[in-house]
């Protein structure tokens, strides 16, 4: 997951005290941080730092990462004035040091490198909302009451979305993820009129099968059968979502990727490695199988434990696979 290396004290002094944003458009120290959580645990693919408000933070939407908050706007949207704050991408322009982060890794990390984005929704709320919200209010009111606006917002947002992602592939990321966390603070219902189609527009722009699609959130089990069909490789579940109640719902054909508690790592051992050993038993050794926290990591989790739960996937048996 994103995150991955920020309990470690190599992250923290590398880091420093700077914006997330800041860090994020020094090609040296992201490509550093990236490679963090590859050399610290040997864990078998690397995830870009970065952040999913860089693109729009790129042309000048007046967005800051705040510690401990999150992105914050200066002055939200609210209206059809604001479309004109928003403009295409242009990567080259706007974010070359991501292409370059991907670049150096491309050369440097033993591992395949993931690059990703925010879907049009949940970058969406950001900028509805002025920061992060459970409630999603004015978003939700936005969504109704200003349909017109709404689609032409989420249309822009998926243009840069998808600019964004394929700057990423052309720099040489192995596979590209759409995080959509907020996903599951809607209703199903809606969820299916006005976000799933953009997720979609995303997801299918993109249809080299050498390089996977992964579709990440949080709370989706009412509607992993709409992510199911949004075009993903691979679909990202959280930590409330059984893996074998995601793959009734996914199918086979589709990888799940997830999703051991991050709470569970701050707590004992022995709590860890059952808990572990529950989520590889609910897969019944189904191959397409990523294993993964539920979410990131949080700041405090001590290095061994997650070092320790590498080894355990890692040690698993899987039986051959049967290729008749």
């Amino acid at each position: 997951m994103r995150q991955a290396g920020r309990s470690l004290p190599e992250y923290r002094k590398i880091r420093g005290s700077g914006s997330i944003l800041e860090v994020a458009s020094d090609p040296e120290r992201a490509a550093q941080i990236t490679l963090q959580p590859v050399e610290r645990y040997g864990v078998d693919a690397a995830i870009l730092f970065s952040d999913i408000m860089v693109p729009v933070f790129s042309i000048n939407f007046g967005i800051e990462i705040q510690s401990g908050v999150g992105p914050v706007v200066e002055n939200p949207f609210r209206s059809s004035n604001d479309l004109k704050r928003l403009r295409a991408l242009e990567p080259e322009i706007d974010v070359p040091y991501v292409g370059e982060t991907i670049k150096i890794l491309s050369q440097e990390c033993p591992v395949p490198v993931i690059g990703f984005a925010g879907a049009p929704f949940t970058v969406a709320s950001y900028l509805i909302e002025g920061k992060p919200s459970r409630s999603l209010e004015k978003t939700k009111a936005l969504m109704e009451e200003e349909p017109e606006i709404w689609d032409s917002l989420m249309d822009i947002l998926s243009e840069i979305t998808i600019s964004s992602l394929k700057h990423q592939i052309e720099s040489g990321a192995s596979a590209i993820q759409l995080f959509d966390s907020w996903a599951g603070l809607i209703d199903p219902k809606k969820y299916e009129e006005k976000v799933f189609p953009y997720s979609k527009k995303v997801l299918s722009s993109f249809d080299d099968p050498l390089v996977p699609k992964i579709h990440f959130g949080l709370g989706t089990q009412p509607i992993l059968h709409l992510i199911a069909e949004a075009g993903a490789d691979v679909v990202g579940i959280d930590s409330n979502t059984p893996i074998d109640v995601a793959r009734e719902k996914l199918g086979n054909e589709i990888a799940i990727q997830g999703n051991l508690n991050p709470e569970i790592c701050l707590g004992p051992i022995e709590e860890v490695e059952k808990a572990v050993s529950e989520i590889l038993m609910l897969n019944s050794n189904n191959f397409g199988h990523i294993f993964n926290l539920g979410h990131g990591v949080l700041p405090d989790t001590d290095p061994a434990v997650l070092a320790h739960v590498v080894e355990m996937v890692h040690s698993h048996e899987l039986p051959e696979k049967n290729n008749a």
